[in-house]
């Protein structure tokens, strides 16, 4: 095992040091992960463009192989050394009512705002014992991690998609309650979109819609290929003509926002609503809007709400989507990736600096 981790350290806006960190002795209660795979999250993309106060190591969609475990670890997460997993990026404190529950994400301990913030790609260095992120070849397994076992082989890199699918899965269908007879639209083909259509359509939904601009042409044909069964150019048709034209008049069941805070989208998915509507809005933006946009279709039966993060649930169900091997299409998704090296480059490909990109992998080990 190496005594030292080579790791790309956030240190500025958009400014990136390759850093040499101890690797830590680890006790019966928690483990090191040797990462194999880390996916970049559009939250990554925007974060890398903030200046940093303190320097952290990035990455929260990891995916590597277990290389040194205590006892109580192993016998905790039932796995061993030599064990390829998926780390949740949660690390939560366990004696919350929300932890309880499952719900790691609303635990305090990994919530912005709520003093030491304790998770994967968000914890800075100053915190022992530094080693907090995916983009590095080694990152720490503390004794609260919520982990899940890789069964069968699946190529690391596509294994990082899990958490836009899971994502995905949260959203259109547990949030949303996606499922048979509906009809879904989708607002925004990024990767979360693209992962919500492939959820809603797996859940059963009958019509998914899939919304995006003229410069999202290509992913608006992946959408296509990954089960929708509709999409709407908003800049050559309009959002709510294309909805509405679809639909025959009726409307959507579910409309999921990922725009990432697009002026009038959450205007625009109220107007598209059904009679009995939920309406997530997982980027609703800053923007206010109206209720006036429901227009003269005013008796109905709307819910909004606010997606944050993902559950366990969620994860363990994108997992065996991947693991099943049964959807080749989700290779599709994961465009673009690059070794540690070139971390900088992967957030640049990311952000769009280079062309249409999807779903953007770093692989620390290669």
């Amino acid at each position: 095992m190496a005594e030292k981790s080579l790791a790309a350290t956030l240190v500025g806006a958009k400014t990136f040091e390759l850093r040499e960190y101890d690797v830590p002795e680890i006790s019966p209660d928690d483990g090191l992960l040797k990462v194999e795979a880390v996916g970049i999250c559009g939250s990554d993309v925007g974060s890398y463009r903030r200046e940093s106060t303190v320097p952290r190591i990035m990455g929260h969609e990891n995916v590597g192989v277990v290389t040194k475990i205590g006892r109580e670890a192993a016998e905790r997460w039932k796995v061993q050394e030599g064990d390829l997993v998926i780390p949740e990026e949660y690390v939560p404190c366990m004696a919350c009512k929300y932890c309880y529950t499952g719900r790691f994400r609303f635990c305090n301990q990994t919530d912005r705002g709520y003093g030491t913030l304790v998770r994967h790609g968000s914890s800075t260095v100053d915190l022992w014992p530094s080693l907090w992120g995916g983009f590095s070849q080694y990152m720490y397994l503390p004794p609260n991690s919520v982990m899940h076992k890789i069964t069968k082989p699946v190529p690391a890199h596509t294994l990082a998609l899990y958490l836009p699918l899971a994502n995905g899965v949260e959203w259109a269908c547990l949030y949303g309650g996606a499922g048979r007879g509906d009809t879904v639209v989708i607002q925004g083909p990024g990767q979360m979109g693209l992962c919500n259509a492939f959820a809603a359509k797996q859940s059963g939904a009958d019509c998914v819609i899939v919304t995006g601009l003229t410069r999202d042409a290509e992913r608006l044909e992946l959408a296509l290929k990954l089960g929708a069964d509709y999409v709407v150019d908003v800049e050559q048709e309009g959002f709510r003509e294309g909805v509405l034209r679809i639909t025959g008049g009726e409307g959507a069941d579910v409309v999921v926002n990922v725009t990432g805070g697009a002026k009038g989208a959450v205007e625009d998915a109220m107007a598209v609503a059904s009679k009995e509507c939920t309406i997530v809005l997982a980027a609703a933006g800053d923007h206010p809007f109206s209720l006036g946009g429901l227009g003269e279709r005013r008796r109905r039966d709307i819910t909004l709400k606010t997606a944050h993060g993902h559950s366990y649930e969620a994860v363990s169900q994108s997992i065996a989507y991947l693991e099943s091997g049964k959807f080749p299409e989700l290779e599709l998704l994961s465009t673009h990736q690059f070794p540690l090296a070139e971390t900088r480059k992967a957030l640049d490909t990311a952000a769009g600096e280079y062309g249409p990109a999807v779903h953007v992998t770093l692989l620390p080990s290669a």
